[in-house]
C-alpha cells in the first residue's frame, strides 16, 4: 500500500526540490540501505514497486488505506492527498462508511491496536521503536480474526 513516506521517495524522484522535505522525513535512513546519494539513484525496480502500489485496497467489507479517508466524500471519491496524510476530521468521526476503514499514519500508545465501530488504527509506533502490528481478516468477520506483534514491548 503507498504511504505519505513512499509518495514523498517518489516526488523526490521527480524534483529535487522535494527532495529536502523527504529526507527530513527518514530518506537519508533509505538511501544509505540502497548506498544511494540521491533519490533518482535509487535502482530502477524499486521506482517501478513503488510505482505500483494502490492507494487503497477494498474487499467489500474492509478498506484499507494508508491514513484514512475524508469523512465528507464516497469511498469511490476519496482523494489522494487524504489517502495519504489525513489526520482530522476522520480520526474524531465516528459515522458509519459502509466498510471498517483501517489505517495507520496516526501513531497510538499502549501497543494494542485502536478498534472502534467503523475504523480500525494499526499503527502502534514502531518508528519510536514500539511493536510493529499486523492483523489477519477473514473472509467470515469483518473485524480481525487475531493481531500480530514483532519488536519491542
Amino acid at each position: 500500500m503507498l504511504g505519505n513516506h513512499e509518495a514523498m521517495l517518489l516526488a523526490a524522484i521527480e524534483s529535487e526540490m522535494n527532495e529536502a522535505r523527504w529526507l527530513r522525513n527518514g530518506g537519508d535512513q533509505t538511501l544509505r540501505s540502497f548506498r544511494a546519494a540521491r533519490a533518482v539513484d535509487i535502482p530502477d525496480k524499486y521506482q517501478a514497486w513503488l510505482r505500483s502500489l494502490p492507494k487503497f485496497y477494498d474487499d467489500g467489507r474492509r478498506f484499507l488505506v494508508h491514513a484514512g479517508v475524508h469523512p465528507d466524500r464516497p469511498l469511490d471519491q476519496q482523494d489522494e492527498h487524504d489517502l495519504l496524510w489525513i489526520r482530522e476530521p476522520f480520526l474524531s468521526d465516528g459515522r458509519d462508511y459502509g466498510r471498517l476503514i483501517v489505517h495507520g499514519h496516526t501513531p497510538i500508545r499502549g501497543g494494542l491496536p485502536d478498534q472502534r465501530p467503523n475504523r480500525m488504527n494499526l499503527d502502534t509506533g514502531a518508528v519510536f521503536g514500539r511493536p510493529l502490528t499486523a492483523a489477519i481478516f477473514t473472509d467470515e468477520n469483518t473485524a480481525p480474526e487475531r493481531f500480530l506483534t514483532a519488536g519491542p514491548n
